[in-house]
């Protein structure tokens, strides 16, 4: 089986699966997605949204964070996994939001990418979430199923990206990643499916007798 046989396969189990798609992170606005992101690397959504319902109600513009300062920041997010550090992206990716954007997030890759603590992939997520701009964000988990689903050599997130983008076509993308990190939490768990369970695994292997092991990114 081919990976465009697969991906017809995927799409249409996920589509079943999945009509609607819920957005995992809660945010108020584009800003509040930026800072949702950073905070649930290392760390599960259900954490970030339980200390950030508390935050946004009051903080939610980039100036209330300059005004807020490091340390009170780290107050706010102590709960969350290495706090300090990103307290410190939060307070510095606010005050260049504020000097060089007035405020604003920027829309394209570059700029982004640019912002204290944001890398590709949390750029990635604000272009899709945020701006509606075609995009296929990876994280671990979507990075281990596409190894499990025979979809890429699994060398690492960058070629994970690229090789997702090849196979399913462009409209799909903002949707399909998504869909895919809520069958991987539901379905095809890393210690629970191991690439012989789910309805993905059998239908795209279908004769696979062992578990199959994936490379972390």
């Amino acid at each position: 089986m081919n990976n465009q046989e697969k991906s017809k396969i995927i799409l249409k189990i996920l589509n079943k699966t999945y009509p609607k798609v819920p957005i995992p992170l809660k945010y108020k606005n584009i800003f509040t997605l930026l800072i949702s992101v950073l905070l649930s690397a290392q760390c599960t959504d259900v954490n970030v949204n339980n200390v950030t319902k508390n935050i946004y109600p009051k903080y939610y513009k980039p100036k209330h964070f300059v005004k807020l300062g490091r340390k009170k920041i780290e107050q706010l997010i102590k709960k969350i996994g290495i706090f300090r550090v990103k307290a410190k992206s939060i307070f510095y990716l606010s005050k260049t939001l504020v000097k060089k954007y007035k405020g604003k997030v920027p829309k394209t890759y570059e700029e982004l990418e640019q912002l204290p603590g944001v890398g590709h992939k949390t750029a990635s997520v604000v272009m899709s979430q945020g701006f509606g701009f075609p995009a296929f964000p990876v994280d671990t988990h979507i990075h281990r199923l596409a190894q499990r689903w025979g979809l890429t050599n699994g060398k690492n997130v960058i070629q994970t990206e690229k090789d997702l983008k090849e196979i399913f076509p462009k409209k799909y993308w903002n949707r399909l990643h998504l869909q895919i990190i809520w069958y991987g939490r539901e379905y095809c768990k890393a210690r629970d499916c191991y690439g012989i369970t789910c309805k993905i695994c059998k239908s795209c292997y279908p004769n696979r007798k062992k578990p199959i092991k994936t490379k972390k990114a």
